[in-house]
């Protein structure tokens, strides 16, 4: 019996958290299609996007190199467009999950722009919908399946939840200081119903001007990293709120790698002016899926245990979302950055 080997050139598609490269996994197997399949349902997102290739084969009479194929179009896509839609389903009061006889259909579309790398470029197909996703509310939820046909007729499926972030709320102000200290300071968020992986990312935008020099929109942010619900404390008393603790000094120490000497201001000398614009705090939920997902690709997981939830397929198929809230700055924050030396003035 002759024995191929299939190439998975696996892509983990993310628009809210870290980006990171994914080796070549070998599966030795009599040939067999396999549709490779990624997407994130977005319900703030006015387009959602799945990918869908197929895994590409050699024998062992006959071997590839896998990086040369997946640089060639014709070896990642099928030919044509696949019959791809989304069903919808839903749950009223804990019932088991039905169909709405909402179908969506998937059109295709190609982007021009993708960079050369490890996949063929610089035109990517792509398959996408602009119609909107329900969210869950009082005890009815939604689920979304979707359907892959492949051209012998099998069919890929996945199914997820949504993400809602109706129910999310941010602490209306954070607290740092210019001095040194050890101390922590807190910031309070709730969770979101569907999601347990999250990523809080905090930013502060201000404007700077250099003598003779136009305003230039500048940011300092710094990423908390992506961790489970549970990694974070819960709030005693509560359902759902958590606490985010933060150094008291992170802003400061941002602000000074990012501006260097220039942070003396003198009304008689000045050698730049800046501006504060907002504080703004950003969480990225993602679904259960793919908190499944993450977990399967850390360092200390074995290749052999990756998490795939596409039946007659391999890839992910979950949901996530962004919030994003500006954020007051304290009293004692508004002091260190306005009346002491970092260039900062009040319009």
């Amino acid at each position: 019996m002759r024995t191929n080997i299939i190439h998975l050139s696996l892509v983990l598609l993310t628009v809210l958290f870290s980006s990171c490269g994914k080796p070549q996994i070998d599966l030795f197997a009599d040939y067999k299609e396999i549709p490779v399949i990624y997407g994130f349902l977005d319900i703030n997102a006015d387009t959602n996007f799945i990918k869908i290739t197929r895994a590409f084969c050699s024998s062992n009479e006959d071997p590839i190199d896998p990086a040369e194929i997946a640089i060639i179009y014709d070896s990642c896509n099928y030919p044509g467009k696949l019959d791809a839609f989304i069903e919808e389903l839903v749950s009223q009061q804990g019932q088991p999950f039905q169909p709405t006889g909402r179908r969506i259909i998937l059109d295709t579309v190609t982007i021009h722009n993708k960079e050369s790398g490890v996949f063929y470029s610089p035109h990517q197909l792509l398959y996408y919908t602009t119609e909107q996703f329900n969210t869950n509310h009082d005890g009815i939820k939604y689920h979304y399946k979707l359907s892959v046909v492949k051209p012998d007729g099998d069919t890929a499926t996945a199914e997820t939840g949504v993400v809602s972030g109706n129910t999310m709320a941010i602490s209306a102000q954070v607290n740092f200081q210019s001095e040194p200290t050890n101390n922590m300071s807190n910031l309070m968020f709730s969770s979101t119903e569907e999601a347990i992986l999250y990523e809080i990312v905090m930013q502060f935008n201000y404007r700077e001007s250099h003598p003779g020099q136009p305003l230039v929109q500048k940011e300092v942010s710094w990423s908390f990293g992506t961790k489970r619900i549970t990694e974070y404390e819960k709030v005693a008393g509560t359902e759902n709120c958590y606490k985010l603790y933060y150094d008291r000094n992170m802003l400061f120490t941002m602000l000074e790698s990012a501006i260097g000497n220039d942070t003396v201001w003198d009304v008689n000398h000045p050698n730049v002016i800046r501006y504060a614009d907002d504080f703004v705090v950003s969480i990225a939920a993602a679904g259960e899926d793919f908190g499944h997902y993450y977990q399967s690709t850390q360092p200390t997981i074995s290749l052999a245990s990756e998490y795939n939830n596409i039946n007659g397929g391999w890839g992910l198929f979950s949901s996530r979302i962004l919030v994003s809230n500006p954020v007051g700055l304290s009293s004692l924050t508004q002091y260190d950055l306005f009346r002491k030396p970092w260039g900062f003035q009040q319009e």
